[in-house]
């Protein structure tokens, strides 16, 4: 057993850039374990990430305000506050805040992440489901 308290001491924030769009920032919760990442990952007003996929999958738990979340092949859909998602190991997909709202996520990466092209705008803005 490990705990990691106030996890963030001593550990800034670190803006992304290259594998997304807009302004993001993110916080780790705790030093990368056994391949599991965990940080704590905001997003300003239309910022998104890069489509990817994870070795072993991810979740994601919606924090605060919100956002949209697609598969490859699918069409983007709402997440927000209270929401968890499973994205299954090698899923292509992409995940990033509304136009209108910022939206911060929890975001539990397994095992490595492959970073591939931005989401265009069309895309993102990709006629949208229903929450």
């Amino acid at each position: 057993m490990k705990i990691v308290r106030n996890s963030t001491a001593g550990r800034p924030s670190e803006q992304r850039s290259d594998t997304f769009t807009g302004t993001v920032w993110a916080d780790p919760v705790m030093p990368t374990t056994d391949d599991t990442t965990i940080n704590n990952v905001f997003f300003s007003p239309g910022a998104r990430t890069h489509w990817h996929t994870h070795e072993r999958g991810q979740v994601l738990h919606v924090v605060a305000g919100s956002g949209l979340i697609c598969s490859a092949g699918g069409t983007p859909e709402q997440i927000g506050v209270g929401d968890t998602i499973w994205i299954p190991a090698g899923e292509r997909h992409w995940h990033g805040a509304n136009e209108d709202s910022y939206l911060l996520h929890t975001a539990v990466s397994l095992g490595t992440t492959a970073w591939a092209d931005a989401v265009s705008d069309s895309e993102y803005g990709a006629e949208r489901g229903d929450r």
